[in-house]
C-alpha cells in the first residue's frame, strides 16, 4: 500500500456544493447526519480509506483543518442539505492541530452532534515500508531517522487512538485490501445493523492485529501441518475444519466463546458501540485459527449484528 496516503499533504481542499435538499422524516424533521472523522497515523492509509468511503456514497472531505469541523457538521446538518453520511479527514499530527481538533470535538457534543472516530494504524515495518517506497520523510522526522518520526508521532496520538470507536490495522495490507476491509466496515449489513463484528483469523508469526478488541489462542488444539494429507489445505477446507472441530476441547471452546460474548454484545448495543473486532490466532494462520474463525462468524450474525470475517494470514506462507 505503498500510494495509501499520496495525497494526506495537498492543501486544504474547498468541500464541493453540499447537495440539494433531500427527504425529512416524519414531521419535517431532517434525520441526524452519519458523521465519521477518519484520522491516525501518516502512512497508514487515511488517504486510501477517503476513497474507499466515497466509493460507497459517502460525502467525503478531505484534508480538513480541525478548526472547519464545528462549521462543516452544522452545515450538512442544515435543511439545506441532503447529506446523510459525511465523512472528514483530519490530520492531527501537530501539536497544534491537536488541540484544536480536542476543542472541535467538545464544541460538536455540545451542540449535538457525535461524530465516531476511525483511528487508522500500522506497525512500525509496514509505515517505515511505506515511506521508504515513496521516498518521503516522516512529516515529524526532522533531521531524524524516519523510526524517530512515527514513534514520535505515535506518542501524540496516543490518546486519540485509545478513545477511537474504530481502529483499523493496516499493516501488511495492500490498496485494494484496505479498500476492501473498509467496505466491510462501514458499508456492509442492513438498515437494522447496529453492530458490526470483525472476526479475524491471524497467525501468532506475523503479530496480533493491532486492532483486536478481543483475542483468542488457538494453539491448545492440534495442529494439521504435521498431517502430511491435511498441510496442503486450510481452515475452509472442509477436511481440514471437520479435524479442528473433532479435537477435545473444539467445539465447547467455541459454544463458551458464543457464551461469553452475549452479554458484551449486548452491552455494546445499548451504549452505542458500533464496531468490534474479534481475533482467532493459531502459529501461521492457516488452519487452526480459520476454521474456529469461520465457525465463529456464522455463529454470531443477528438481524442487529453483522459478522465481518477475515483471513489475514491465509495464503502468506
Amino acid at each position: 500500500m505503498s500510494d495509501a496516503d499520496s495525497h494526506e499533504e495537498s492543501s486544504t481542499p474547498v468541500p464541493a456544493a453540499i447537495p440539494a435538499p433531500g427527504p425529512t422524516e416524519p414531521g419535517g424533521v431532517r434525520p441526524r447526519v452519519d458523521f465519521v472523522i477518519i484520522t491516525g497515523m501518516s502512512g497508514a492509509g487515511r488517504s486510501t480509506a477517503a476513497h474507499a468511503v466515497e466509493d460507497l456514497g459517502w460525502y467525503v472531505v478531505d484534508n480538513l483543518p480541525p478548526q472547519m469541523l464545528l462549521g462543516l457538521a452544522d452545515l450538512v446538518n442544515s435543511s439545506a442539505s441532503s447529506v446523510t453520511r459525511l465523512a472528514a479527514v483530519v490530520d492531527v499530527r501537530s501539536r497544534g492541530f491537536f488541540t484544536a481538533f480536542t476543542e472541535a470535538l467538545r464544541e460538536l457534543k455540545g451542540r449535538g452532534h457525535h461524530p465516531r472516530i476511525v483511528f487508522f494504524d500500522a506497525n512500525d515495518e509496514s509505515l517505515v515500508r511505506r515511506f521508504e517506497s515513496v521516498r518521503r520523510p516522516h512529516p515529524l522526522q526532522g533531521d531524524g531517522r524516519l523510526l524517530d518520526g512515527i514513534h514520535r508521532e505515535r506518542a501524540q496520538l496516543a490518546e486519540l487512538r485509545s478513545d477511537a470507536d474504530l481502529l483499523v490495522d493496516t499493516s501488511g495490507l495492500n490498496v485494494h485490501q484496505l479498500s476492501g476491509k473498509i467496505r466491510d466496515a462501514m458499508g456492509g449489513g442492513t438498515s437494522t445493523t447496529r453492530l458490526r463484528i470483525a472476526v479475524v483469523s491471524f497467525g501468532f508469526k506475523y503479530g496480533v492485529p493491532l486492532d483486536a478488541d478481543l483475542v483468542f489462542d488457538m494453539r491448545f488444539l492440534p495442529n494439521p501441518y504435521w498431517i502430511a494429507a491435511l498441510r496442503p489445505f486450510s481452515g475452509k477446507d472442509p477436511q481440514v475444519a471437520d479435524y479442528v472441530m473433532a479435537q477435545p476441547g473444539a467445539a465447547e471452546f467455541v459454544e463458551r466463546v458464543i457464551d461469553l460474548l452475549e452479554p458484551m454484545l449486548a452491552g455494546y448495543l445499548r451504549e452505542g458501540r458500533r464496531y468490534m473486532t474479534l481475533a482467532v490466532g493459531c502459529t501461521g494462520g492457516k488452519h487452526r485459527s480459520v476454521a474456529i474463525a469461520e465457525r465463529l462468524a456464522a455463529r454470531l450474525g443477528t438481524p442487529e449484528i453483522s459478522a465481518l470475517l477475515f483471513h489475514r494470514d491465509l495464503g502468506r506462507e
